[in-house]
């Protein structure tokens, strides 16, 4: 599992049957700050992914990879590797809270 930033979406117009009506973001993976623990900090890489969850742009996700992408009912027949299964709300290294989603 990993935490991850979503930076954009995919159109695919020509695809295989099972993923016609899926979701597909593009998610920045995010590290705690090495330095001070202070904050969550991208990784530089890119990951495409299927949202579980109705996730938007901007949000941090949790997300998973492998076979355990396929371990959820929408995801079960797909031929995917990575896929959003929770947005969060709060991320805390000890006793400090290094990330707290903005309210809406």
């Amino acid at each position: 599992m990993f935490i991850g930033r979503i930076t954009g979406s995919i159109v695919s117009t020509q695809k295989v049957e099972e993923m016609v009506g899926q979701k597909l973001l593009i998610v920045e993976p995010l590290r705690v700050n090495e330095d001070d623990q202070s904050d969550l900090r991208p990784t530089g890489r890119t990951f495409i992914v299927v949202d579980t969850v109705g996730a938007g742009e901007g949000e941090v996700v949790l997300c998973v990879q492998g076979s355990s992408a396929r371990f959820t009912t929408e995801t079960k027949t797909l031929p995917i590797d990575a896929a959003v299964i929770g947005i969060v709300d709060q991320v805390h290294v000890g006793s400090n809270a290094i990330f707290v989603a903005a309210d809406d």
